[in-house]
């Protein structure tokens, strides 16, 4: 290899409507070229494609095929970007969005490809936002509490619907073929590398964060048979050595190699979990440096050298973002979705007249709009549940509340009572953190809707904390890429790559003062709403949604 032929290495991200791969300098980190490919199936949540058998509420399903094609149409189209050859390429690493699991064979075929179970919806992955486990994760989580389980403390006290054991109980108890012809249970992350280098490997973020797996083991058979007799045995679906983060999984098979455009052998990185890799990408390794990785929905990563049990987390995980450190998870089930719901459903035909006048989006209309405005000049506060709340309540069945609307309440008002909503859901989280005794001192911000700055301002107001954020567009493509350039020792670890080749500016965002004092009004009234409606105080929304899926069951 030549001194104008420097060695990069591939990242792809595999998110909830598409896959995106960035070919990166290991040097320097210097993003050389991109491409994305738009799931042809998107996220199923409608009908099953091909039988067109309706799904009930709650349900959010994907086709892996969808991911095959980002390996052939992403990976050359960015490698032709980039202007490089496959020779140059030393490593590959994969992120997928997590909790996003399926059933397979042993030999990783996925049950939804077979004939007998293409029209079984319990046979196809589940994505992330497949909330329809919700009763199974209270199940989980009360046999817990009755057994005295020590591993719940270390999920703050509640198991999710979106993780792989709600999910697989479900299946079992509502379809128990498909759970029985279920070999593997395995999330998509892992199933990926498995197609790339031809072998199973299961890696260490996945199993500890959506996968119970906490001190060398997973929940006993003894408490799975509690849950139902014939789950005892689960973790036989996915009880495989656990691989560290930023070691190669093994290499590029031919078949790989011919799909992707890449040589045969090339290394390539154990799976990851999309917002854990971002960490590495925003230089944000280092104890109590909290990322948001904001998008449709907001993950939370936070490293600490302070084991602590702090409510409502998504988990601490030994190593489970890097070596040495515990790695803490929290999030919002809603962030970018609850602002596009506004803009589908609280924008007149008039507002959107106007944006096609000045040849903005609907979003940058009202963003604009609710800018104007004082803080409180609206007279609203919302909840920020409209997909269910995440941290600290773990609780997907719970709905979107906005208190004040008058006659003359308009768009950009709701508009922008929800982007505070979000803001306050964040410090909610920060604080639950802080009351635990593990400290937030630095919060960086990564993700698509970082292109908001107003919102971007805001939050900046309402944590009364500056905000970094990642100088780059492409946060877990570009962690991917660290990670397989450790991978394929090109760096010695993952804090040296991300010294290396991870990109942050700073302080781009600083609270102003006057705003930030407003602010704490409003987000007391926020926690008064907060733990009214999520703590017990009301159970309305649980009520409301039984009569729904009653009416739509």
């Amino acid at each position: 290899m030549t001194t104008n032929s420097p060695a990069v290495t591939v990242g792809v991200d595999f998110g909830t409507l598409s896959g995106r791969a960035l070919v990166v300098a290991v040097e320097d980190g210097a993003e050389l070229g991109s491409a994305v490919h738009d799931y042809t199936h998107g996220v199923v949540d409608g009908a099953l494609p091909g039988s067109g058998r309706a799904l009930p509420p709650d349900w959010a399903l994907q086709v892996p095929q969808d991911w095959r094609d980002v390996l052939r149409f992403a990976v050359p189209r960015a490698l032709a970007a980039a202007g490089v050859r496959p020779e140059q390429v030393v490593g590959v690493a994969t992120d997928f969005t997590a909790c996003t699991v399926l059933p397979a064979l042993a030999d990783g075929t996925p049950l939804s490809e077979l004939p007998h179970f293409a029209t079984r919806p319990h046979a196809y992955p589940k994505l992330w936002r497949h909330h329809a486990a919700q009763p199974e994760a209270d199940d989980i989580v009360a046999a817990a509490e009755e057994s005295g389980q020590d591993w719940l403390a270390r999920y703050g006290g509640k198991i999710s619907s979106e993780w792989q054991f709600a999910k697989a109980l479900q299946v079992l108890r509502e379809d128990p073929e498909v759970y029985a012809a279920a070999e593997r249970w395995i999330e998509a992350a892992d199933w990926i590398v498995w197609q790339l280098t031809g072998a199973e490997n299961r890696n260490l973020c996945t199993a500890g964060y959506k996968g119970i797996h906490q001190d060398g083991t997973y929940p006993d058979a003894d408490f799975l048979a509690s849950l139902h007799p014939d789950f005892a045995d689960f973790t036989k679906k996915l009880d495989f050595p656990l691989s560290q983060l930023g070691s190669p999984a093994g290499t590029l098979s031919a078949q790989a190699a011919a799909l992707t455009g890449l040589r045969e052998g090339t290394v390539v990185a154990v799976g990851n979990v999309d917002a854990h890799v971002t960490s590495a990408a925003a230089r944000a390794l280092e104890p109590g440096h909290m990322l948001a990785i904001m998008g449709t929905s907001t993950c939370h990563i936070m490293n600490s050298d302070v084991l602590a049990e702090v409510p409502g987390m998504c988990g601490v995980v030994r190593d489970g973002v890097v070596p040495g450190l515990w790695g803490y998870e929290a999030g919002q089930s809603g962030v970018g979705d609850i602002l596009a719901w506004s803009v589908r459903t609280a924008a007149p035909y008039e507002y959107a007249a106007e944006a096609r006048r000045e040849g903005i989006s609907v979003h940058e209309l009202l963003t604009r709009k609710a800018a104007s405005q004082p803080v409180g000049g609206h007279g609203l506060v919302a909840l920020d549940w409209h997909s269910g709340n995440r941290s600290v309540l773990v609780d997907h069945h719970l709905s979107g509340l906005i208190v004040g609307l008058t006659l003359d309440t308009r768009p950009e008002d709701i508009y922008r009572a929800l982007v505070e909503a979000t803001a306050f859901g964040t410090r909610t989280i920060i604080e639950a953190f802080e009351r635990s005794g593990v400290p937030v001192n630095e919060f960086t911000a990564a993700g698509g809707l970082l292109k908001n700055a107003f919102l971007m301002q805001t939050y900046s107001d309402v944590l009364n904390r500056p905000i970094n954020v990642l100088a780059s567009e492409q946060g877990p493509a570009l962690g991917a890429a660290i990670h397989a350039a450790v991978a394929a020792g090109a760096h010695p670890d993952i804090r040296t790559a991300s010294a290396a080749m991870g990109r942050i500016e700073r302080a781009a965002y600083v609270p102003d003062a006057a705003r930030a004092a407003a602010y704490d009004g409003l987000y007391a009234e926020y926690r008064t709403l907060h733990d009214h409606f999520g703590r017990g105080g009301n159970d309305v929304m649980h009520r409301l949604r039984s009569l729904r899926t009653a009416r739509t069951a």
